[in-house]
């Protein structure tokens, strides 16, 4: 790709419309200042002093964020959230990033899944991290949620150029993308063939069909328990990756980390990754790639020609530490020239 094929491709972003459905959490940072640290009068133990609190878009909205940053011109979130206080504080978040959340539903039922982040605001690196809380829906997703939020999927089909689906929850049918959702979800994309279909999943991936899909090396060959470090052989990924295609009956990318990706369509094929220098921050990774495949995708990119930008917004993302990073146009234009000097 040179230069002025990716100017191409870029410059149609502000025109595409995208709608992210799934798990919306909201990431609710609580920096506190270790040299305030006081003892509790009651119980001894030592009370931490937040100076700073930080919320944003997490897992689904994750995606958002990072597709705002690249300067899509529409965004929709769709899911359901608790009607509690950090429901308000992602409605906020997400409005902010200017998407709309008229189909991210309120639900008395559920609870807003939160990942809260308690750190050292003395501390950026990943060290100043303390110990985290989540709080997630822990029972099976009521059949009622799960239907309106195929419903507002349904409403929005015929106005957007891509739907992404974000599956964070690992235990079975207790996030949004529920088998039942899966099921709506493949009979959807053979009914709406001009739509892009992408689904990301932490646990369930191959349970996904009619939609692309984004497994990562080891769960592409069904490696549960990768060591550090660890790489696939190509020729047993690209092996996989033919099975996968077909059983999906629509097109696979592989991530490989810092080795970049393998695509199926047209033809099974590696695309390099960029190399960056330690120190890195991997959260969020995956949802960058995500939004730079699909947003790559949704203006018309070949499939190989989505895989390298998804690729150079993930490199420019884990650069950024101690946060969910972001990429912008302008960054991916400056990371394309460092790829090709990696290539030459």
């Amino acid at each position: 790709m040179d230069v002025e094929r990716l100017d191409e491709i870029l410059s149609a972003l502000e025109s595409r419309r995208i709608a992210v459905v799934g798990d919306y959490f909201l990431d609710k940072y609580l920096d506190a200042d270790p040299s305030l640290v006081e003892p509790s009068l009651e119980t001894g133990l030592d009370a931490h002093q937040v100076c700073r609190v930080r919320c944003f878009a997490g897992v689904a909205g994750t995606v958002i964020n990072n597709l705002a940053a690249l300067g899509i011109g529409q965004l929709h979130a769709i899911g359901a959230i608790g009607d509690d206080g950090e429901g308000y504080d992602l409605r906020k978040e997400l409005s902010a990033l200017r998407c709309s959340t008229n189909e991210l539903l309120s639900f008395d039922e559920l609870m807003t899944p939160t990942y809260l982040k308690p750190r050292d605001m003395t501390d950026p690196s990943l060290a100043g991290e303390h110990s985290r809380y989540d709080t997630k829906n822990r029972r099976p997703t009521p059949t009622i949620v799960v239907d309106a939020v195929v419903e507002a999927m349904d409403r929005l089909l015929s106005d957007v150029d891509a739907v992404i689906i974000a599956d964070q929850v690992e235990e079975a049918e207790c996030g949004i993308v529920t088998s039942a959702f899966r099921q709506a979800l493949a009979d959807r994309a053979l009914q709406h063939s001009n739509v892009i279909f992408w689904a990301d999943s932490r646990r369930f991936i191959s349970k996904f069909r009619n939609v692309i899909i984004k497994p990562n090396q080891f769960e592409a060959v069904g490696h549960a328990n990768p060591l550090p470090g660890e790489q696939v052989d190509l020729d047993r990924l690209k092996k996989a990756v033919v099975d996968l295609r077909a059983t999906n009956a629509s097109p696979v990318f592989v991530t490989m980390g810092e080795q970049g990706m393998f695509v199926s369509d047209p033809t099974p094929e590696h695309v390099f990754g960029v190399q960056v220098p330690e120190p890195l921050d991997t959260t969020g990774a995956g949802d960058s790639t995500t939004a730079g495949v699909v947003a790559a995708l949704s203006a018309g990119a070949s499939n190989t020609e989505a895989a390298l930008i998804g690729n150079l917004v993930a490199s420019i993302t884990i650069q950024q530490l101690a946060t969910t990073g972001t990429a912008t146009p302008d960054q991916v234009r400056q990371r394309l020239a460092l790829w090709h000097e990696q290539q030459a």
